[in-house]
């Protein structure tokens, strides 16, 4: 249904994409590493989800994409979306696939965050403005772009999930 509407008329520009991010104050780096069968593997720390953390969020005619998370699917979130006269997209409920947030700029995130420490949330805040400042306009159409080919994965996989 993604796709058809795509092909019909564009409406990438319009989309606004919303979602949340935890920030650990602490972000080992974790590497791959790629061994021969029969050897051991070598494993890198994992950040503490117990540890202190942070979850940040930001903020026409505008069609609003999110991850259809239950926290998205609440009324009191169902109602801004409304009040601003938002377009919600719809697509199946936790769908990676097909979040820009997820496949785009949560990995590029994650790669940034690595090896930094924070000691406060105005620490995380100021590191991701500057961070969020710092990316180009082409960027975040990068990520929005991509939408219609992994529709097309999406068709071409018959609805499994890919990478």
């Amino acid at each position: 249904m993604l796709l058809a509407r795509y092909k019909r008329k564009s409406y990438l520009h319009r989309i606004v994409t919303g979602d949340e991010k935890l920030i650990y104050f602490e972000n080992p780096k974790r590497n791959r590493s790629y061994i021969d069968p029969g050897q051991p593997s070598k494993s890198t720390a994992r950040p503490n989800r117990f540890g202190r953390k942070t979850m940040l969020r930001r903020q026409h005619e505008v069609i609003f994409l999110d991850d259809n998370a239950p926290n998205h699917r609440a009324k009191p979130t169902k109602d801004i979306v409304k009040a601003l006269d938002w377009e919600p997209l719809a697509h199946a409920a936790y769908s990676p696939d097909f979040a820009p947030s997820d496949y785009h700029l949560f990995a590029s995130l994650g790669h940034a965050s690595a090896d930094q420490r924070f000691t406060s949330y105005e620490n995380v805040k100021s590191w991701l403005d500057d961070w969020l400042a710092s990316k180009d306009r082409s960027f975040f159409w990068r990520g929005i772009h991509k939408l219609p080919k992994r529709w097309g994965e999406c068709v071409s996989s018959d609805g499994y999930y890919f990478k």
